[in-house]
């Protein structure tokens, strides 16, 4: 394992660096409680976490954020974009966490690139010839980090492992997929996919046949079961492409459920991050759940 850095080194023997609050909810619901960590991965990097009130190992839920390809946005990304989406999870006895991809936010320190695995480490090349391939399993790679890691210290039940992701992050969760993880018995995605948008204009991908390759690829030795969650108004994986994407995941053999939301708000993208959208998806999400149990 690599040494900390620096600005994480003081950090690395607790871990736990704030703790933001611990919530009293009625009698019948969960407390929970808020934290950021610094995580001593190979890649280390901070998180949010989110769990129950009390000791014990929790059912373990880890939420892959999206990314951006400018380093200026990079810098100045959220510490939590669900956290509303987080502290469900939490209130269902899990313990939630968001971890906060190195070259972003306070992480985004400019230091060069190191392959795979540099400070912004979920590149797809040029769109000539992107790699969407790599660019997920990067970042599968840090979910197993982090479920290795959490086992280690008894802090989550190992074989009860819940993997949700937006955007990029739900690419990345398709990924690890691939690699059917026995810890992991359910993945959940919204408005999952790589290079949408590109110059900022809507429903401009990439390269939209080699991302249905990619997935149908990821397909072909996937059998985790998963929930896919689009939105109508989505204008970077819109309801043609997404369709795409599952008919050549389930076709190459992966279990997906697939479900297209109505328009949500201006954009509807961003669908996870909104307190508002937990009524809309909560139930899909709850019933999928449980047909897991």
């Amino acid at each position: 394992m690599r040494r900390l850095p620096a600005i994480l080194y003081s950090f690395a023997t607790t871990l736990l660096i704030l703790v933001f609050a611990s919530s009293a909810r009625a009698e019948d619901e969960v407390r929970i409680q808020e934290e950021i960590w610094a995580l001593p991965l190979p890649l280390p990097m901070f998180a949010y976490l989110v769990r129950p009130v009390g000791d014990g190992s929790f059912p373990l839920v880890i939420m892959n954020h999206g990314v951006s390809l400018n380093p200026t946005d990079r810098s100045f990304f959220p510490l939590v974009e669900f956290r509303d989406a987080a502290k469900w999870f939490a209130k269902r006895g899990y313990l939630v966490v968001a971890p906060v991809g190195t070259g972003y936010g306070a992480a985004a320190i400019d230091i060069p690139e190191r392959a795979l695995f540099g400070p912004f480490f979920s590149k797809v090349g040029k769109c000539t010839n992107p790699n969407f391939h790599d660019a997920g399993l990067a970042v599968a790679q840090v979910d197993l980090w982090i479920i290795d890691y959490l086992a280690a210290e008894k802090r989550i039940i190992p074989k009860d492992v819940i993997v949700v992701g937006q955007s990029a992050g739900g690419w990345a969760s398709i990924a690890l997929s691939s690699v059917n993880p026995p810890q992991v018995k359910a993945i959940i995605t919204f408005a999952a996919g790589r290079g949408g948008r590109v110059g900022g204009k809507p429903n401009n991908n990439c390269a939209p046949d080699k991302l249905v390759e990619a997935t149908a690829d990821f397909g072909r030795t996937s059998r985790v079961p998963m929930l896919w969650i689009y939105i109508e108004n989505d204008t970077f994986f819109g309801p043609d492409l997404s369709k795409r994407m599952h008919a050549a995941f389930t076709a190459a053999g992966g279990r997906a459920e697939y479900h297209l939301m109505p328009p949500f708000g201006n954009e509807g993208h961003f669908f996870i991050g909104s307190p508002d959208a937990i009524p809309l998806w909560s139930p899909l999400v709850t019933k999928f759940l449980d047909a897991q149990k």
